[in-house]
Order: structure tokens, then C-alpha cells, then sequence
């Protein structure tokens, strides 16, 4: 009785380690096409080259167009004081 349960447990065994090898050939074979496909693509700083440079030369279609400030009076909040003498805000 106890040889036939050690054949049965022996069989699911042999089943296990037989589907984790099948498994595993499938992610080898995946990983093998993966490697081919990349093998066959030109190398990404040249890609990356060629779009900056598509990019760049053309304005971006959300950003309004301006040669210069839009509304000029919002210069004066980033121009900073002119005069720091006459300045009397103290922080504390």
C-alpha cells in the first residue's frame, strides 16, 4: 500500500518538474525572440536624435506664440526693487 502512494506522490512529482521545465523552455524561446527583435532595431540615441530634432524645429501647436511679454506690466513683479533704501518692510 505504502509503494503505491510513493509511486502515485512520485508521478505528480515527475509531472511538477516536468511542466516548471516545459515553462521554463517557453520564457527561454520568449527571451530568444525578445533578444532578435531588439537585435534588429537601430540604436536609441540616434532615434532620439532624429525626433529632437523633428520637435524642436516646430512650435508646439498648445503654447500661444509671443515674441515678447504678453502683458508688460507683469515684468515689474520679476524685475526686483530698484531702490532698497526706501524699502521699510521688515520680516520677522
Amino acid at each position: 500500500m505504502q509503494s503505491e502512494q510513493v509511486e502515485s506522490n512520485d508521478k505528480r512529482g515527475k509531472h511538477r518538474i516536468l511542466a516548471e521545465l516545459k515553462r521554463l523552455d517557453q520564457q527561454i524561446r520568449f527571451l530568444q525572440e525578445e533578444l532578435e527583435l531588439l537585435g534588429k532595431l537601430e540604436k536609441a540615441s540616434a532615434a532620439c536624435k532624429e525626433m529632437l530634432s523633428k520637435v524642436e524645429t516646430r512650435p508646439d501647436p498648445l503654447l500661444p506664440a509671443t515674441n515678447g511679454p504678453a502683458n508688460p506690466s507683469w515684468d515689474r513683479w520679476f524685475e526686483g526693487l530698484n531702490d532698497t533704501t526706501g524699502c521699510r518692510c521688515w520680516i520677522w
